[in-house]
């Protein structure tokens, strides 16, 4: 489990720093919001068709060598974006990316859901929780490279570095990759494409994957924003978009370290529905402030009451699909071609109107999950 959860930490570490690093990045390569918008949104949108297959492969005996496979191309990648110097060139590191953070980080979270399926949610919570700590370190992490005049690029030269020991300690784990229900004789990549698309059209399958999309306008859209937001918008630093980024993320952490012992006592999606009608309240008290210490303020609550909802909802999609969870990995990534539209539309929004229109745009998200979110106890 450490293992598995150190590979979700580095992930997320990357992408913490990665977030608090835009603004110092759009000046260097001379970015505009809709190539950021590209940037956070087609590498996405390409990858949506190659980990379904990945997902469905790793269901058929094939996780562990997805993942070695995967995580030698994410180290790869980590070293292209810190050489990059033109933006189809990041572009062309993050479209490599994504696809190689599918198989070492998603089949990966695969892995641990399958040691005991019936604590999803609660191994779900660790495993955001162990996400959140990187995602908090992230920022910080990128602080300390830019006193030291590393920068941007000092910082993903040191993580494709550390990406290293985790792919040799994974590669010494064996079994524990194997999926939890044995492929069926015969199986083959077609048969289990046709079955995952079978399952798409299970109206809970298609639930789960809706709001896991319009959920994430709040989580990582809200965060590819929140510093070019601060910057911006709010008339902050670099500096103070940092500590912006670092307390948003900071709340999420305490946030889903608190929701581990509380799936113990309360299920689930009651307190998922209670934290989204709180969040359609923050988000335009955050908007609306004028004072940017009472903006951080705000920001926290918002960090802090978003967590949990990415573990909870994904526990729900692996529980309607029970030993099949490569196949709610890839149906996940399938419907992420659809979601990977969204930040490159906001992008637009943004570049033809301005990042306020976007940020209000974000209400969405907790809007549909108020709407679809069933009224019935979950299934535990």
């Amino acid at each position: 489990m450490l293992i598995l959860l150190a590979i979700e930490f580095l992930d997320e570490l990357i992408f913490g720093a990665r977030e608090a690093a835009w603004p110092l990045i759009r000046d260097d390569l001379k970015l505009t919001y809709l190539q950021i918008g590209l940037l956070l949104g087609l590498p996405g949108i390409i990858s949506s068709f190659i980990e379904p297959l990945m997902g469905i492969l790793s269901d058929q005996g094939k996780r562990k060598i997805l993942v070695l496979a995967g995580g030698v191309i994410f180290a790869g990648t980590l070293l292209l974006t810190a050489l990059s110097h033109s933006f189809f060139i990041l572009l062309l590191s993050f479209i490599l990316f994504y696809p190689a953070s599918g198989a070492f980080v998603s089949l990966s979270q695969a892995a641990l859901i399958d040691s005991d399926p019936a604590r999803r949610e609660k191994n779900m919570a660790r495993w955001t929780f162990a996400g959140s700590i990187g995602v908090v370190c992230g920022p910080i992490f990128l602080g300390f490279a830019s006193l030291l005049s590393l920068g941007w690029r000092g910082s993903f030269l040191f993580f494709a570095f550390i990406t290293i020991p985790l792919i040799l300690s994974a590669r010494k784990m064996g079994g524990h990759f194997a999926p939890s229900s044995p492929p069926q004789p015969g199986a083959g990549l077609m048969s289990g494409f046709l079955d995952a698309l079978r399952a798409l059209r299970g109206r809970e399958v298609l639930r789960w994957l809706v709001l896991l999309e319009f959920s994430d306008l709040l989580l990582d859209v809200l965060l590819g924003f929140l510093a070019l937001y601060f910057v911006d918008i709010a008339g902050a630093t670099p500096q103070q978009a940092g500590l912006a980024v670092a307390i948003w993320s900071g709340a999420g952490l305490v946030g889903d370290f608190l929701l581990i012992p509380l799936l113990d006592k309360v299920p689930g999606l009651k307190y998922l529905r209670l934290s989204t009608f709180l969040e359609l309240i923050l988000l335009p008290a955050f908007l609306l402030v004028p004072n940017l210490n009472y903006r951080l303020v705000i920001l926290g609550f918002l960090g802090f009451f978003n967590a949990g909802w990415y573990a909870i909802l994904m526990a729900n999609l692996y529980a309607v699909l029970p030993g099949k969870s490569g196949t709610a990995l890839a149906l996940n990534n399938i419907t992420g071609l659809l979601g990977g539209f969204l930040p490159i539309a906001l992008g637009w929004v943004a570049q033809r109107y301005n990042l306020q229109v976007t940020m209000w745009l974000l209400l969405l998200g907790p809007l549909a999950l108020l709407v679809g979110l069933p009224i019935k106890l979950e299934r535990r």
